[in-house]
């Protein structure tokens, strides 16, 4: 749901984006459809996704040491941090031993996450950033909020 002005973070509250926040109160009811939309949308994908999440963790279980779940920070539109989740595919401790960006033959890739990378099942579990509210099935639209525009720094 769209907060109020006031509660917004301060990085937010610019003569810029306040035309952009204008447009977006006057669909409340869009905004309120689209979180609907996604909440059913997630929990008929978990039911439909729960099975083959099963075999895939168990997979990754049976492949390489270390948790089934790899959490990636990001940031939601009003600013608040949090964690996406995602499969793992790389070996638990990959951050410890390489650099933050993946290469393509990059030794520290599982054979397991190789083949979940390739078929892009490793964003599987991002269905429950979904169910909680932190993603959404479909962004904000440009016609509604184009932030390109605006420099938040």
């Amino acid at each position: 749901m769209l907060k109020r002005w006031e509660d917004l973070p301060e990085f937010m509250k610019t003569d810029e984006v306040r035309p952009y926040y204008e447009t977006l109160k006057k669909e409340k009811i869009s905004l309120a459809l689209k979180r609907i939309m996604d909440l059913v949308g997630g929990i008929i994908l978990v039911v439909l996704l729960a099975l083959p999440m099963l075999f895939i963790a168990i997979w990754i279980k049976l492949d390489s040491k270390g948790p089934v779940f790899y959490r990636q920070e990001r940031i939601t539109t009003y600013g608040k941090h949090f964690k996406i989740h995602k499969f793992r595919t790389m070996v638990s401790n990959a951050d410890k031993i390489g650099t933050a960006v993946t290469v393509g033959n990059d030794s520290r890739i599982t054979k397991v996450g190789a083949k979940l990378r390739g078929c892009r099942l490793d964003e599987l579990p991002q269905v429950f950033d979904l169910i909680s509210g932190d993603s959404g099935i479909i962004g904000t639209t440009k016609k509604n909020l184009d932030f390109t525009r605006v420099s938040l720094a």
